[in-house]
């Protein structure tokens, strides 16, 4: 047969190919068979072999898989399509590296409607499953003719003939008790729940177990079914509820318990988006369980016997206290804003109940002013639902004053529970002002939600400068920064992404009044309908110029005006929304001006490029002109 492979004379370059349009209104799933194939041991810039989706009237592509691991045979890639009503294509894009020796080849490319779980095992690639090899016992392709002595079944469950295929593993060769084979599927790359659904044989003379478990990334497991001891000498059907909102295996495993177990064989895997019993609700949504506070409190709640120890407040934009998180002049909670005469407070702000045995991932915002000791003033408990557990999963150790920080945490508990943000200090003198906000529950650990592929039109600067570089040539330039700027009274004391990452901001010191600094965005693909820019700016210091936004269309010399700001707008991270349309390919320009003096530190963070309308309007309304008074607040 033929395969394709990546030129390796061009250096440097990038390899690309595209499907032709394709359109799926049902499920798919998009089998590839690829091999890296390299001389040397390893390389700092490994080849690597992409795959995106590209959806109609959308500038950015979808990285769907990503592969660099060398390997000396084909191996196959399995990754499911959720159905949609848009045409897409398929992008195929191969990256050399440094490495001169190394090959990148694909053999085949097969989109096949249906779920990439599923499986009737009459092809040769097996869908993806593969066994894992054990010296002893083994999953073993069965069927088709092939009379080997220990294919013990005459016929398959998919053709009911003796020329299909199913896979089985026999105790012929088990050599200790408790030996296992397991055959594992490929893992699930888009969040799905249903029934799991598939037809089996199981003929013993003593125990064998046969059991599906769930395994995740981390490679815990999760046992979902088990034979009962009933003999089955046709093939039965067994279901399964299935939830795999996050990547996950599934894994059939057989174990002996004697050298005379009979065998089991397994055929004709199939997955419905529909729970097998009625009895399952709906899938648990953990956007429920999150809340920005911007227009109320969530599905959050404080318990009155405790008193109101968190309120609900926002702050006009000015230049002394910080707004929220979520926009800059948004709403955020706040512990002790009330200053009672007792000699401390606490306040608790619960969660929704949380269901058990799922492994979460929480996500919040918080910033702290005016403490001496900062230790234990803000802490998160896991209430269990009958309230007699609670346990301290998080407390703040140490964090910079005044700057939203971002906290994490993993948990997983067997029994239904609820979060709760304690916040208590014991005595009045020791007692500052905690600030909470943006609170996010993810499916999964926080770590497995970190290896997930970032969404393509983000851009947060943590590791590079993402789709934009710098105009040089005799202008002032963009710096990628962590932490506060080196002059005070302006500038950011930390990112907007997390509160210790990194952001883009001109350094005033190092440049004249008027002076401009231009981060220019790579030509992005034009679209039909409106596209959505969202980013957090930050203009602080009584000396600040001008940002402004500019979009510039392929084949037109001149930059059309988005957005501007001019002087010091707030101490806080601000968001700006600009909505904008290009048929044609474009590119997204950030300009900042070098105001009076030295204090016009102007910083940007998190860029993302979403298709469509904006969903909200911008509070503030575009400012014209050059300052009339550079130090304007709004009270």
């Amino acid at each position: 047969g033929h395969y394709i492979s990546v030129d390796t004379s061009y250096e440097g370059e990038k390899a690309v190919l595209f499907s032709p349009d394709l359109y799926s209104e049902e499920w798919s799933c998009v089998r590839l068979i690829y091999q890296i194939a390299t001389t040397s041991d390893s390389s700092p810039d490994p080849a690597r072999l992409n795959l995106y989706l590209r959806k109609e009237g959308e500038s950015f592509d979808h990285l769907l898989w990503s592969a660099k691991e060398p390997s000396d045979s084909w191996l196959i890639a399995s990754l499911d399509l959720r159905n949609s009503t848009k045409k897409y294509k398929l992008v195929l894009e191969g990256e050399m590296g440094q490495d001169k020796s190394t090959s990148i080849a694909v053999f085949e490319i097969k989109i096949t409607s249906g779920y990439c779980i599923e499986c009737d095992f009459e092809e040769n690639h097996l869908c993806g499953f593969v066994n894992r090899w054990n010296p002893n016992v083994n999953w073993f392709v069965g069927g088709g003719n092939i009379r080997s002595s220990q294919s013990v079944l005459p016929k398959d469950h998919t053709l009911n003939s003796a020329l299909g295929h199913y896979m089985y593993v026999d105790s012929v060769y088990v050599k200790h008790f408790q030996e296992v084979a397991q055959l594992i599927s490929p893992k699930t790359t888009t969040p799905m729940s249903g029934c799991l659904s598939f037809y089996y044989q199981l003929k013993q003379e003593s125990s064998i177990v046969f059991t599906v478990y769930l395994r995740d990334m981390s490679g815990f497991y999760e046992e979902i079914w088990k034979t009962d001891s009933a003999l089955n000498a046709d093939w039965a059907l067994a279901e399964v509820d299935f939830n795999a909102p996050y990547p996950m295996e599934v894994i059939f495993e057989v174990a002996f318990n004697s050298a005379k177990g009979g065998y089991v064989a397994l055929d004709d895997i199939s997955f419905s988006p529909v729970y097998c019993s009625s009895q399952r609700g709906t899938p648990f949504n953990p956007a429920n369980a999150g809340c920005n506070f911007e227009e109320d409190l969530c599905n959050f709640y404080q318990d009155h016997k405790d008193g109101l120890g968190w309120s609900r407040v926002k702050v006009k934009r000015n230049v002394y206290r910080a707004g929220d998180h979520t926009t800059g002049f948004g709403y955020y909670m706040l512990a002790n804003t009330k200053f009672t005469s007792q000699p401390g407070y606490i306040g608790r702000l619960y969660g929704p109940t949380l269901p058990g045995n799922l492994q979460f991932c929480l996500r919040f915002y918080y910033a702290l002013y005016g403490f001496f000791k900062m230790s234990g003033t803000l802490a998160v408990y896991i209430f269990e639902e009958n309230h007699v557990v609670q346990e301290k999963i998080w407390s703040v150790l140490d964090s910079p004053k005044g700057v939203w920080t971002q906290a994490e945490i993993s948990f997983k508990k067997p029994m239904p529970c609820k979060v709760v943000f304690v916040s208590w200090c014991k005595s009045f003198w020791d007692c500052g002002l905690v600030a909470l906000d943006d609170v996010s529950l993810s499916l999964g650990s926080c770590q497995a939600a970190d290896l997930l592929l970032p969404s393509p039109g983000e851009c947060t600067f943590e590791k590079d400068e993402c789709v934009f570089t710098q105009k040089k040539r005799s202008h002032g330039s963009w710096h990628r920064k962590m932490g506060p700027t080196p002059t005070s009274y302006t500038g950011p004391k930390g990112d907007h992404t997390t509160g210790v990452g990194y952001y883009m901001y001109i350094e005033a010191s190092n440049m004249v009044y008027g002076q401009r600094a231009y981060l220019v965005s790579r030509p992005l693909r034009g679209t039909s309908g409106k596209q959505c820019l969202t980013f957090f700016y930050h203009m602080y210091g009584a000396g600040t110029g001008l940002l402004s936004v500019y979009l510039k269309k392929e084949g037109d010399g001149e930059e059309i005006p988005l957005w501007r700001r001019t002087g010091e707008q707030s101490i806080s991270w601000l968001r700006g929304l600009i909505e904008y349309e290009s048929d044609t390919n474009y590119q997204i320009i950030f300009e900042a001006i070098r105001g009076v003096s030295i204090r016009s530190d102007t910083a940007i963070d998190d860029v993302l490029f979403q298709a469509g309308p904006c969903l909200e309007v911008e509070e503030i309304q575009f400012s014209s002109g050059y300052p009339d008074s550079l130090n304007e607040i709004e009270y």
